[in-house]
Protein backbone atom coordinates (compact mmCIF):
# COMPACT_ATOMS: atom_id res chain seq x y z
CA UNK A 1 0.00 0.00 0.00
CA UNK A 2 1.33 3.62 -0.75
CA UNK A 3 1.86 5.35 1.84
CA UNK A 4 -0.25 8.80 1.96
CA UNK A 5 0.37 12.33 1.49
CA UNK A 6 1.41 14.67 4.46
CA UNK A 7 0.05 18.00 2.60
CA UNK A 8 -3.45 18.58 1.91
CA UNK A 9 -2.90 20.49 -0.80
CA UNK A 10 -0.89 17.52 -2.37
CA UNK A 11 -4.01 15.21 -2.86
CA UNK A 12 -6.64 15.72 -5.40
CA UNK A 13 -9.88 15.04 -4.22
CA UNK A 14 -10.75 13.70 -7.12
CA UNK A 15 -8.00 11.41 -6.75
CA UNK A 16 -8.94 10.57 -3.28
CA UNK A 17 -12.57 9.69 -4.41
CA UNK A 18 -11.78 7.06 -7.10
CA UNK A 19 -9.51 5.77 -4.97
CA UNK A 20 -11.38 5.45 -2.00
CA UNK A 21 -13.88 4.01 -4.18
CA UNK A 22 -11.65 1.70 -5.62
CA UNK A 23 -10.41 0.13 -2.35
CA UNK A 24 -13.73 0.11 -0.75
CA UNK A 25 -15.06 -1.49 -3.82
CA UNK A 26 -11.94 -4.29 -3.73
CA UNK A 27 -13.68 -5.00 0.14
CA UNK A 28 -17.42 -5.16 -1.46
CA UNK A 29 -18.68 -2.11 -0.26
CA UNK A 30 -20.65 0.94 -1.80
CA UNK A 31 -21.34 4.42 -0.83
CA UNK A 32 -23.99 5.81 -3.05
CA UNK A 33 -23.31 9.08 -2.57
CA UNK A 34 -19.12 9.45 -2.40
CA UNK A 35 -18.11 12.56 -3.81
CA UNK A 36 -16.30 15.35 -4.22
CA UNK A 37 -17.66 18.39 -2.12
CA UNK A 38 -18.40 21.00 -4.54
CA UNK A 39 -19.28 23.88 -2.55
CA UNK A 40 -15.81 24.47 -1.01
CA UNK A 41 -13.07 23.38 -3.94
CA UNK A 42 -10.10 25.34 -1.74
CA UNK A 43 -10.74 23.16 1.22
CA UNK A 44 -10.46 19.92 -0.84
CA UNK A 45 -13.16 18.03 0.70
CA UNK A 46 -14.62 14.59 0.10
CA UNK A 47 -17.91 14.09 0.91
CA UNK A 48 -18.58 10.26 2.22
CA UNK A 49 -22.77 10.81 1.69
CA UNK A 50 -24.70 8.19 4.16
CA UNK A 51 -24.70 4.75 4.61
CA UNK A 52 -26.91 1.95 6.10
CA UNK A 53 -25.59 0.46 9.53
CA UNK A 54 -25.22 -2.68 7.67
CA UNK A 55 -22.78 -1.03 5.75
CA UNK A 56 -20.98 1.00 8.43
CA UNK A 57 -20.48 -2.66 10.04
CA UNK A 58 -18.92 -4.13 6.94
CA UNK A 59 -16.48 -1.07 7.00
CA UNK A 60 -15.55 -1.51 10.24
CA UNK A 61 -14.47 -4.79 9.81
CA UNK A 62 -12.76 -3.83 6.47
CA UNK A 63 -10.86 -1.47 8.71
CA UNK A 64 -9.91 -3.96 11.60
CA UNK A 65 -8.69 -6.42 9.10
CA UNK A 66 -6.37 -3.92 7.43
CA UNK A 67 -5.00 -2.93 11.33
CA UNK A 68 -4.54 -6.61 11.89
CA UNK A 69 -2.45 -6.90 8.79
CA UNK A 70 0.08 -4.26 9.60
Amino acid sequence: MASAPTSQDAVDPFTAVESLRAALDQAGIVFPSLAVEPTSPDLRLVDLGRIRADVAIRLAHALQRGEAET
